[in-house]
């Protein structure tokens, strides 16, 4: 059994970090990930430079990357313009975000979850029509820094937006790691009942609360085959007070393949990554298996 694992390291992990790396640091850490098997990468993000200023850069990484076959790229984006640049910028998927949480997504966004909502729609009809892949991303779906507990209903209702507009694929974002496996099984229980089986569902989970791993190892238990994960476990949010990393690809890949699931990467291959980015970023990454090594 296989599970896709999104690398967003380049995208999620760097945004959050203080010191800004050069695009030929960039692409260098998407070869590195490449090379060590990774297939689906969120490279670039497209949000408003002013507003994420470590992803200023989204069209000139993307010239530069690799093109080995197999591998698609991915960026985020918020909203029409950001769709505008994706389109110019030779992305294979395109990442549209809204945020649950009703504060959150104004915070994040500038305007109320309905709008966003709406103007994801949009964006996913129209990156359909130029035959990009395209996924609805949840944020806040576990919990939100500002309001607390989030309504599942809320989720679900969301959730049923994004299929109905036609998104390929549903992502469930525990944005700042409050998460807990019974969430995720109450969750995907939820969706499932008003969604059915289709679009599938993808996870990203992060370990704030060192509740990533429990949660990820759930949502495969229940049938996810698509997990986010960030080399050297890096990242966060700019918007999220004391926002940490995802869960680690270092970490998680040992999880699973001991698990008896194939997931593309060449462990021995991705470790020095970790080293790379504690060096360039200038403190010791959060992953635990560059520290301790493989097994056996």
């Amino acid at each position: 059994m296989d599970v896709t694992i999104v690398e967003v390291s380049p995208r999620d992990g760097l945004q959050n970090e203080p010191v800004v790396l050069p695009t030929e640091a960039k692409v260098e850490l998407i070869g590195r990930l490449v090379a060590a098997g990774a297939r689906r990468v969120e490279a670039v993000s497209f949000a408003h430079p002013k507003l994420v200023p470590a992803m200023a850069d989204a069209e000139a990484v993307m010239e530069r990357v690799p093109r080995p076959d197999g591998v698609s790229y991915a960026g985020l984006v918020l909203n029409r313009r950001g769709l505008d640049r994706a389109l110019g910028s030779g992305v294979d998927e395109v990442n549209v975000v809204v945020c649950v949480s009703e504060t959150f997504n104004r915070r994040n966004q500038n305007a109320s979850t309905s709008e966003s909502m709406q103007a994801a729609a949009e964006v996913i009809g129209r990156a359909r029509g130029e035959g990009l892949f395209t996924t609805l991303t949840l944020a806040t779906s576990f919990g939100c820094p500002f309001e607390g507990e989030v309504d599942p209903g809320r989720v679900v209702e969301l959730a049923a937006r994004g299929a109905a507009a036609g998104a390929h694929e549903l992502c469930l974002a525990d944005t700042i790691g409050a998460g807990v496996p019974s969430q995720v099984r109450d969750l995907v229980a939820r969706v499932r009942d008003a969604v059915g089986a289709e679009p599938p569902l993808r996870f990203h989970f992060h370990n704030t609360r060192n509740t990533g791993f429990a949660n990820a190892v759930t949502a495969v238990e229940l049938g996810a085959r698509v997990l986010d994960a960030s080399a050297g476990g890096i990242g966060g949010c700019p918007f999220a007070p004391r926002a940490t990393g995802n869960i680690a690809t270092d970490d998680l890949v040992f999880l699973l393949e001991r698990m008896g699931l194939d997931t593309g990467y060449d462990l021995e291959a991705l470790l020095p990554t970790a080293a790379f980015l504690s060096e360039r970023l200038g403190h010791e990454v959060p992953a635990l298996l560059p520290r301790a090594g493989t097994f056996p």
